[in-house]
């Protein structure tokens, strides 16, 4: 009987995932292309959570800020309320705008550090989630960079969503993730991972795709032999 199932992906089509208790709003959706002079064009996607916990993942690059105050402010906030600010590797698209958010606690790849320079002790180096509450966690998910994580948010209407930064670069990115990848199969064996996990992923580079596993059907297979090989 075989029970393996075949993922397969689609777009959202939309930028706001409802849930409760927490919601989930992409605040600027990112980006990556190649101009006309061969230069790479690239900016990363930054994600708002509501809930129990305000929490910002990814601040874009510096030129992002106008953008994601506006953004904050859309949503009734200012940068003091956002209490948690993960960003899922050091790449500046991703970093840009951390000095916007003194009062946060910052998660940035596997260190955790609040106000007064304190590090909190935790395992995300070693392997282990740092959670929110029982329902956000930071995990590890190394490959694109070597510190890189990603954030599952459980319970929303659309069911599990990760917000994995470059672990996904797009929606259909094979052939071009690998490109970027300081660990190519650490990275792959990630991405499967969130792949079985996920019903919605939000890319670094791209606009929120569904992941859909198609299970097959039970079937049965009559044996040629009934010896149960025993003995």
């Amino acid at each position: 009987m075989s029970t393996a199932s075949t993922i397969r992906t689609q777009p959202l089509g939309a930028l706001t995932i409802p849930g409760d208790p927490y919601s989930v709003f992409v605040l600027k959706e990112g980006y990556a292309y190649t101009d006309g002079d061969g230069n790479t064009r690239a900016d990363g996607t930054i994600t708002l959570l509501k809930g129990s916990h305000v929490v910002l993942v990814d601040t874009g690059n510096p030129w992002d800020r106008d953008h994601l105050l506006r953004s904050l402010g859309a949503h009734g906030l200012e940068p003091e309320d956002v209490s948690l600010v993960v960003c899922t590797h050091g790449h500046s698209d991703h970093v840009g705008n951390l000095n916007l958010f003194p009062e946060a606690t910052v998660v940035v790849s596997h260190d955790v550090c609040r106000r007064g320079d304190v590090y909190l002790s935790q395992g995300l180096g070693s392997g282990l989630p740092y959670r929110v509450d029982d329902w956000v966690e930071v995990f590890p998910t190394p490959g694109h960079c070597a510190g890189d994580v990603s954030v599952l948010v459980r319970g929303t209407r659309e069911g599990t969503v990760v917000v994995a930064g470059d672990l996904f670069e797009r929606e259909g990115d094979d052939g071009a993730w690998q490109l970027l990848s300081e660990a190519p199969a650490l990275q792959a064996e990630h991405r499967g991972r969130v792949l079985e996990m996920a019903s919605v992923i939000i890319p670094g580079h791209g606009p929120p795709f569904r992941v859909i596993k198609d299970r097959p059907a039970c079937s049965t297979v009559t044996p040629t032999n009934t010896s149960t090989g025993f003995g």
